[in-house]
């Protein structure tokens, strides 16, 4: 994994002036408007919720062509302009792998909900905001199902995980699915590792960046009464910053993990064949 992390840093410190404006498009952008949408849906009109819910939509797609645009690029040491031709054509494979899987994940969470409506639970109540106690056992056993839940998602995570750089190499839709299930097999627990330190430094460096920035531009700007204010949109602008960072990195990281996987599994296949 020490070697991936190098050629996946040697990549981005070659081509940081071509991957600038792309991270600066695809992911700081629009990480930094929608850093403010929560503060305007709190008092929104029905209306401009739906518009923004619409923007976020547009955004994550834009979001999933920048990655896909890096991982072409760290595949195959292309244009940028290439690249972006090249993402242009994957993208809605990639979207439609991505709906799957995120799809295929709800369906393992519905046994929660299902469990309580069956325990009594007032599921309706709890839509209205309204609060509702929860036996003892129905928590006990619902507590066990997410932590297993979580497990589960953790490891299919990790097998998954060169889906993309699969839709864009090797031009496959669904089939990138299994394809990355047997790249993976052997490595899971290394992935695994890498996984859960990267969204965890990535996650405290997020925290942090929008407790520090937003207690000092509150300081000086003001918090405001409710709503935009320049302390929420400077804070959100220096949690977009650091958010983008970590987005150019991971997947450049997965297109050189699945570059040394894939160079593995031929070299695997060549000592087996007579």
């Amino acid at each position: 994994m020490s070697n991936v992390w190098d050629r996946a840093a040697e990549f981005l410190s070659d081509n940081i002036g071509t991957v600038v404006p792309i991270a600066l498009l695809a992911f700081f952008v629009p990480a930094s408007i929608s850093g403010n949408f929560q503060a305007v849906l709190l008092t929104a009109t029905p209306g401009v919720a739906v518009t923004l819910r619409l923007v976020q939509l547009a955004f994550a797609v834009l979001s999933v062509w920048g990655s896909l645009v890096i991982t072409a690029m760290a595949l195959d040491g292309v244009t940028s302009r290439t690249a972006g031709t090249i993402a242009r054509r994957r993208l809605l494979p990639a979207l439609i792998v991505s709906v799957v899987l995120g799809l295929a994940m709800v369906a393992l969470t519905l046994p929660v909900p299902v469990f309580l409506a069956a325990s009594g639970y007032d599921l309706m109540a709890v839509a209205r905001g309204e609060a509702v106690e929860m036996s003892p056992g129905a928590a006990g056993t619902i507590s066990i199902y997410i932590l297993v839940l979580a497990i589960l998602f953790i490891g299919i995570s990790a097998r998954l995980i060169l889906t993309t750089p699969i839709v864009v190499r090797e031009q496959r839709m669904l089939g990138a699915i299994p394809r990355s299930w047997r790249l993976t097999r052997g490595s899971t627990w290394r992935i695994i590792g890498v996984l859960i330190l990267f969204v965890v430094v990535a996650t405290v460096s997020g925290l942090a960046a929008n407790t520090v920035f937003g207690t000092i531009f509150t300081l000086v700007a003001g918090g405001g009464e409710g709503g935009i204010s320049i302390a929420g949109v400077l804070t959100s602008i220096m949690t977009a910053a650091v958010q983008t960072a970590f987005m150019v990195v991971f997947p450049a990281f997965i297109a050189k993990l699945y570059l040394a996987l894939s160079a593995q599994e031929a070299l695997g296949n060549h000592m087996q064949a007579p």
